[in-house]
């Protein structure tokens, strides 16, 4: 089989598709009958110069592929299936990955170099292969320039696949130096220079010790910003993205080479070509977010102790910065606005721009305004533009008042554009910039409204003509009036100027819904997403314009589902057009259902509703599943017990969502309907409760499904208990463990990453939650009794949780309140364990001492409950 190796390699790349599919299946035959021969195959195929450029190229693929995938539970697999490997074999597989890199072939090198990464994401951590750092960079001064080029790059894709504690210090050093001296502008090579830069880029995350040191540090920062000036435009973008990584990364290490930086980063967005000047600019934006995430979370107040300071890099840059951000943003390209995925440098000038407003707030504005009032009349478009988007960009971040007397002038500018400009540039960032007046300067909470029973008439009847532009300018002016609606949320049918016009809007909005062209840029999504907010925002004045909106989207939605035979373009469509109709229906469920009038009368058409949602479950498409199982959810919300009537012809629906590993944003979605199922049911819910149960089960148990689903499965443990009360004993064996397992594992939080620390305390919250409705749910049952040896356990996990000192607020809240569940539904029975908690003594007071009135709350029913337990 090795002999003929080369040939299926080359035949798997056939544009005949019977030779393509009959090596494929010849690969897999080899791999599934001999693993380790075929893997090592596969490694003297890409090390042997004599073979093909291209059996070479998809060797090394497979190999990649057979040690790495992107679902975890796989990963791991292919993890463990290496480690087991023979180690003779293993010996002589990474051999030839290390021939490979000197490779006169730049392509066979690179794939080496990757699958060389991947072998040390595997085996470093495990102690295994600890000379492969030593055997790279042993002679790295005496190789020839490819081969050094190919080394430097090994290094580079090592660091992204090992973690840094995996690395001792001494090496790192070693590392970092033959990286920065492969970036020194005394390397001839550009290759090499170019590799090393993208390698230093990976290895930031591995030099935290050397940059606590100045020397250390000052070489690396000189090399990277001398490397900003190679000839070479890749070697300038890399070395400008290593700054960038450098300011999140090192932001307190930053202040000696500030005024230096600027005048690299001034030079290269006024000089250099595109892709250097955005990473240039980036930089600006990235230094924004430290700074605006330093001043959220602590303030402006910096004792000498503080473990962060906030350096105000950007308000001591302000008078150099703004002028430079705002020439970029007259450099334009054509047509910028019709392309989704566009970006060019006025876009991250004016993206930038914004940080800088959020950084600084009102300091910006008088910075910004001379420009906005020199260019808004002029008759070039792109001076028109680049002001009207300077305006927009400042919007966030200064105060009202700082703003609001602009906004009065500008707001009558941006109307008159919108309409009269003839440039759709113009026109579209206007609309941009009304919906962002509309989003930050409008709402209850302004002392001064910018929208007034005087004005707002000119604007809707602006946006409204707006609507019916061309499909770019259109989405924005929908954008602009799904704020314009948000405002009034909270205000009285006597306070809000909207209702005169409330129908006027729903038809403009359904207008654009059906327009030919509301394919183009996102334009049909914006109007029923704009829908939605209108509706969801309206008083009980336009009650009867809502509940004659549902027949209308009903009808949409059914003739959605009469549409046959479709190409798949079309289906895609459809499929999109359910999924859109499915939200509109959602919201119009709970705004008719939150009111006593408007439900008995919504309530003529739930069956309707129903059958047309089990139709689009039968159409088996995940995004309008989604949107559907939501939509349900809130039906059940609204119908309360009488959804009973359509548990039977939705069950299979549900049991297949809960199965649904593959999409997991389904399964969570539909385990939160169980939850809403259960609300609304109650103990009417039991028939159903088995399959359900042994569903969730499955989903605990299994290592396919995605980790963020599990919380909320835990959760609904809990409310299918307080639906079922003490019928939930024949899942106690099942779900009691599973927690108790579940508890042990979330106590500690295994590494420090804010990522893994959210998920944990989700977790635990989840648990909780379970523990919770299945005390409440026994509460008043004669069986409580059930309860009481897991109670030792559940005192055991809050008294851990206690002493880690790691709960955020929500866990805090539902610990303290499980305190009390228990000690209401066990009463006396357990008063000897809570007295032996720390939990109900130490915790229990510093909940009460909270700010958050939330937990004071819980911890005030707890200590109620928990007094009555113990005099009981």
């Amino acid at each position: 089989m090795a002999m003929e190796v080369t040939q299926i390699l080359l035949n798997a790349q056939s544009v005949d598709g019977t030779i393509r599919k009959q090596a494929e299946e010849s690969l897999k035959q080899f791999l599934e009958q001999n693993l380790p021969i075929f893997l090592l195959s596969l490694s003297r195929e890409l090390a042997n110069n004599d073979k093909p450029v291209d059996s070479r190229k998809l060797a090394g693929l497979i190999l990649k592929n057979a040690l790495d995938a992107k679902e975890q539970h796989r990963k791991n697999e292919l993890t463990q299936r290496w480690l087991s490997l023979d180690m003779a074999i293993k010996t002589q597989i990474k051999g030839c990955l290390l021939q490979t890199l000197s490779s006169p072939v730049p392509d066979a090198r690179s794939t080496a170099s990757q699958v060389i990464a991947k072998i040390a994401g595997i085996e470093l951590p495990h102690n295994q292969w600890p000379e492969l750092i030593g055997s790279l960079l042993s002679n790295i001064h005496q190789l020839k320039p490819h081969e050094k080029q190919a080394t430097l790059e090994t290094l580079g894709y090592m660091c992204e696949e090992v973690s840094p504690d995996v690395v001792d210090q001494d090496q790192v050093n070693r590392i970092l130096t033959a990286v920065v001296q492969g970036m020194n502008a005394s390397e001839g090579n550009s290759d090499v220079r170019l590799a090393a830069t993208k390698a230093l880029y990976n290895a930031l995350g591995f030099a935290h010790v050397n940059f606590t040191n100045d020397m250390e540090r000052d070489y690396i920062m000189r090399v990277v910003c001398e490397a900003t000036l190679s000839p070479d435009l890749k070697i300038r973008q890399a070395a400008f993205e290593c700054l960038v990584a450098i300011s999140s990364t090192y932001y307190e290490k930053l202040a000696a080479y500030m005024q230096d930086i600027f005048s690299i980063t001034a030079k290269a967005v006024r000089e250099d070509e595109e892709p250097v000047a955005l990473q240039a600019i980036e930089f600006w934006s990235s230094i924004c977010d430290e700074e605006i995430d330093i001043l959220d979370e602590y303030g402006t107040d910096f004792s000498a102790d503080s473990e962060v300071h906030c350096f105000y890099f950007i308000k001591q840059a302000l008078p150099a910065l703004v002028p430079m951000l705002l020439e970029t943003l007259l450099k334009q390209e054509e047509d910028q606005d019709l392309d989704e995925g566009a970006w060019n440098i006025a876009m991250a000038g004016g993206t930038c721009l914004g940080l800088v407003a959020r950084t600084v707030g009102d300091d910006i504005v008088p910075l910004v305004m001379p420009f906005i009032q020199e260019n808004i009349t002029k008759p070039d478009w792109r001076q028109r533009e680049a002001a009207t988007y300077a305006f927009g960009s400042i919007l966030e971040g200064p105060s009202p008042d700082k703003l609001t007397p602009v906004v009065n002038v500008a707001l009558n500018f941006m109307l008159t554009a919108l309409i009269k400009d003839p440039n759709n540039h113009v026109k579209d960032t206007a609309a941009w910039t009304l919906g962002r007046i509309f989003e930050f300067l409008h709402g209850s909470a302004m002392e001064t409204p910018i929208i007034t029973h005087e004005n707002c008439q000119q604007i809707l009847s602006v946006l409204l003509q707006s609507m019916k532009d061309v499909p770019n300018v259109a989405e924005k002016a929908c954008g602009a009036l799904y704020f314009l609606a948000q405002g009034f949320e909270d205000a009285s049918s006597s306070s809000s100027p909207l209702p005169p016009f409330f129908q006027e809007i729903i038809q403009a909005l359904l207008t654009v819904t059906r327009r030919e062209d509301a394919g183009e840029s996102r334009l049909r999504t914006a109007a029923y997403e704009t829908l939605n907010e209108v509706v969801r925002c309206s008083t009980d004045e336009t009650a009867l314009t809502v509940m004659q909106l549902a027949p209308v989207i009903m009808l949409e939605l059914h003739k959605t589902l009469e549409m046959q035979k479709l190409s798949s373009e079309e289906r895609e469509k459809q499929n999109e057009l359910q999924g859109l109709l499915c939200g509109c229906l959602q919201v119009l469920i709970q705004k008719l259902g939150a009111a006593e009038p408007t439900k008995y009368v919504f309530m003529q058409y739930a069956d309707q509703i129903m059958d047309l949602f089990l139709r689009v479950f039968a159409s088996r498409n995940a995004t309008v599943h989604e949107e559907a199982m939501l939509a349900i959810g809130a039906l059940a919300y609204a119908t309360g017990p009488n959804f009973v009537k359509y548990m039977q012809g939705f069950y299979p629906y549900l049991e297949m969502g809960l199965q649904n590993f593959e999409e997991y944003q389904v399964c969570a979605i539909t385990v939160g309907v169980v939850g809403d199922l259960c609300r609304a049911l109650e103990d009417k819910i039991l028939p159903f409760c088995d399959g359900i149960m042994t569903q969730l089960l499955k989903d605990l148990s299994s290592n396919q499904l995605h980790r963020s689903v599990k919380p909320p499965i835990f959760s609904c443990f809990g409310d299918i208990a307080l639906a079922i009360g003490e019928n939930f004993e024949k899942y106690l064996i099942y779900a009691m463990p599973m927690l108790q397992s579940a508890a042990e594992l979330s106590v500690h939080v295994s590494s420090a990453d804010d990522e893994m620390i959210e998920y944990t305390n989700q977790l635990r919250n989840g648990i909780l939650e379970a523990y919770s409705g299945v005390f409440q749910g026994f509460k008043s049952s004669l069986k409580t009794q059930l309860l009481l040896p897991y109670a030792p356990v559940v005192l055991q996990f809050l008294d851990s949780l206690y002493k880690e000192k790691d709960m955020d607020d929500a866990v805090m809240k539902t610990a303290i309140g499980v305190l009390g569940d228990l000690a209401d539904t066990l009463g006396s029975n357990a008063s000897a364990l809570i007295n032996q908690s720390v939990s109900s003594k130490d915790f229990l007071e510093e909940c009460l001492s909270s700010d958050d009135h939330l937990i004071k709350e819980s911890a005030e029913w707890a200590k109620l409950a928990i007094s009555r337990a113990i005099s009981g």
